[in-house]
């Protein structure tokens, strides 16, 4: 025959072995929930990370093209100057010449103006 004592201390490491089980069950059943979140959400990040990538590339490429596009335009200036240059050499030289003289002017008024 059992004491009240140890009926007691039964009860007690049962209900404490039933509810470490209830809790070994419910980590595993989270552990679980996890594993497929992880594995549901893997091709969403990976579409988001290979769309990204792209806009990246897109990007590269239009600025790559675009400084493409500003080096043929000063390259075309450049001809062009040096071909009036070579055609009007002496309107050349007067016009940098007042050009000089307005920028050495402005730069004198800005110093006094400081």
């Amino acid at each position: 025959m059992s004491t009240p004592s140890n009926t007691t201390t039964d009860t007690a490491n049962h209900a404490f072995e039933g509810t470490r089980e209830l809790a070994h069950q419910a980590l595993d059943q989270a552990a679980g929930t996890v594993r497929e979140l992880k594995r549901e959400a893997r091709p969403a990040f990976e579409a988001l990370a290979s769309k990204a990538q792209d806009t990246l590339r897109r990007g590269i490429d239009a600025a790559s093209q675009t400084g493409a596009q500003a080096q043929e335009s000063v390259q075309r200036y450049a001809d062009a100057t040096g071909k009036y240059i070579a055609q009007q050499p002496v309107k050349s030289v007067l016009i940098a010449a007042g050009a000089g003289a307005l920028l050495a002017g402005l730069l004198m008024a800005l110093r006094k103006r400081g």
